[in-house]
């Protein structure tokens, strides 16, 4: 590998020279963050002013560069109690200022031994604000950081090798590989689906009096049922829904067998495609805690709590008799929520758990527990 040059930040510790390179051959020198190495992933960025645990711990960022819009990246450290997996799933970090001092007296690491931890690659010292105006133009990318060689040409090479996120089935790779049960065994029984789902879903169920099985992703509904579950919970995670066509034969046998389903972003999608509605790539999706939705039924407009590239057709909607639609995005009217008209069975593309986020749509999982009891 060829050295390249290190520089020091404020705190006197020597930073090697980083580059991020793009798809279409754009080219940012910076910083690195984490460990040393290359790493690839889709570039997206976030909009949210903080919570960055949660983020690069959300599994549905699998496979994806996380570029952080607010500057300030981990000047408030990692907690513990944070976290939404069992460790960062991101593939990469992408930042304007990062700190490896923390100033928050409950914190437990900083984040950088936190990325070390996991042996995470990211780059900082870049102008975030010019990357995101490019791939908002130019859309969604795959890119390449690397912090160990400044061979432009070598990692354009290597970049040419990683997969588009059109037709990637990622769920495997991050769901559960045996059921677990979770909550308080006395409540009503939900089997969920895993497809990368977060803590704080599970936190929200279980806070419901709920009794939850988590099953992993590819999990037949048959076998589910041998547990008796009153209700079905579809979870979050990354990847193209449309890859995923065993599971969506077994979400249509779930609304066959017809107990309650709540769907959450991935599991909304995958709810649509078992009721004949496709899904596409958005240019760039939509991530982050800001996000104007308005709900149809009650009329009043959330901010919302988003982590998403793909969703569902508006135009199938319209020719589906058995589906409503509930919620859209106040930014660009795509679909945010439906539900089934002789069926208790509904779901959104937002996140209602938030983490991070405002709490504007909890309610969601209430209306859940309500349709149960």
């Amino acid at each position: 590998m060829l050295s390249i040059n290190t520089s020091k930040n404020i705190t006197g510790i020597n930073r090697h020279k980083a580059l991020l390179v793009l798809e279409d051959g754009s080219v940012f020198s910076g910083k690195a963050i984490g460990k040393i190495g290359t790493t690839t992933g889709e570039i997206c960025f976030n909009t949210g002013m903080s919570g960055y645990q949660e983020i690069l711990t959300d599994p549905s960022y699998y496979g994806q560069l996380v570029v952080m819009n607010n500057v300030h990246i981990g000047n408030y450290g990692v907690k513990d109690s944070e976290f939404e997996s069992d460790g960062i799933k991101a593939e990469g970090l992408i930042v304007k200022s990062f700190s490896q001092i923390y100033s928050r007296p409950a914190a437990n690491h900083s984040l950088q031994n936190y990325m070390e931890q996991y042996e995470k690659v990211g780059i900082s010292d870049v102008d975030t604000r010019a990357i995101v105006r490019h791939i908002r133009d130019k859309g969604a990318m795959n890119a390449i950081i690397s912090s160990e060689t400044d061979d432009i040409e070598n990692l354009k090479e290597q970049l040419k090798k990683v997969p588009s996120m059109s037709g990637l089935e990622l769920s495997s790779k991050v769901s559960t590989k045996k059921p677990y049960a979770y909550g308080n065994e006395n409540g009503i029984k939900v089997a969920v689906l895993d497809y990368g789902i977060k803590e704080n879903i599970l936190r929200c169920l279980a806070a419901q009096g709920l009794y939850l099985m988590v099953f992993p992703y590819n999990t037949k509904a048959s076998e589910m049922e041998k547990w008796e579950p009153q209700a079905y919970h579809l979870s979050n995670g990354p990847g193209d829904p449309a890859a995923m066509v065993n599971e969506i034969k077994e979400v249509s046998q779930l609304i066959q067998i017809g107990k309650p389903i709540f769907g959450i972003c991935f599991g909304h999608q995958l709810l649509a495609r078992a009721c004949g509605v496709s899904t596409y790539k958005m240019k760039n999706g939509h991530r982050g805690i800001n996000h104007p939705v308005k709900n149809l039924l009650t009329g009043k407009s959330e901010i919302t709590s988003q982590n998403h590239g793909f969703t569902v057709s508006a135009e199938d909607i319209k020719k589906n008799k058995e589906i409503e639609v509930t919620h859209i995005n106040l930014n660009d009217n795509t679909i945010e929520g439906l539900r089934l008209k002789n069926r208790p069975m509904f779901s959104v593309q937002h996140h209602p758990e938030a983490a991070p986020g405002p709490n504007d749509s909890k309610y969601l999982f209430e209306d859940f527990a309500k349709m149960l009891k």
